[in-house]
């Protein structure tokens, strides 16, 4: 796809450093859909994008809340982690467009799991193994807001 950006990811001080790079273009609001396998990273690199913004204290995974909100200076953040979703009705009963403030960071793990319901990505995020690192893949999503790709490109 094009604007698409491919990084390679040595470790995990490595994928928080990328959070905070991405958390720089995120002032202004903006949504990512994770994507990749259990264990791939995107927990890890949620918390360095909500670090990035400037949350304090611990960042957990959302597994069983399914979202975790967070406020940083001049904004708020909300992390979902849809893993445990039965059905993407669910989403709609715990008011999910009432997250979808334009001018909140929201990271959304698992996206597939509540299709049809969320709203486009600004960006989506591929993480996928590679050896004992990690491929990171940056794609312009439909919802626009993702400009900021092209600072990512060597």
């Amino acid at each position: 796809m094009s604007g698409e950006v491919t990084l390679d990811i040595a470790d995990e001080a490595a994928m928080l450093a990328l959070g905070a790079r991405i958390a720089e273009h995120l002032r202004g609001g903006g949504v990512l859909h994770l994507h990749g396998e259990l264990g791939a990273g995107k927990t890890t690199l949620s918390r360095g994008i909500l670090q990035g913004l400037g949350v304090g204290g611990r960042v957990k995974s959302p597994t069983y809340t399914l979202v975790e909100p967070y406020e940083f200076a001049g904004g708020h953040a909300y992390h979902f982690d849809l893993y445990r979703l039965a059905d993407p009705e669910e989403l709609e009963y715990m008011g999910i467009r009432d997250y979808f403030d334009p001018q909140a960071v929201v990271l959304v793990e698992w996206p597939q799991r509540g299709e049809g319901v969320l709203p486009a990505a600004d960006v989506v995020v591929d993480i996928a193994y590679h050896g004992h690192a990690r491929r990171v893949s940056l794609h312009p999503g439909a919802g626009g807001r993702n400009a900021w790709l092209a600072h990512f490109r060597s």
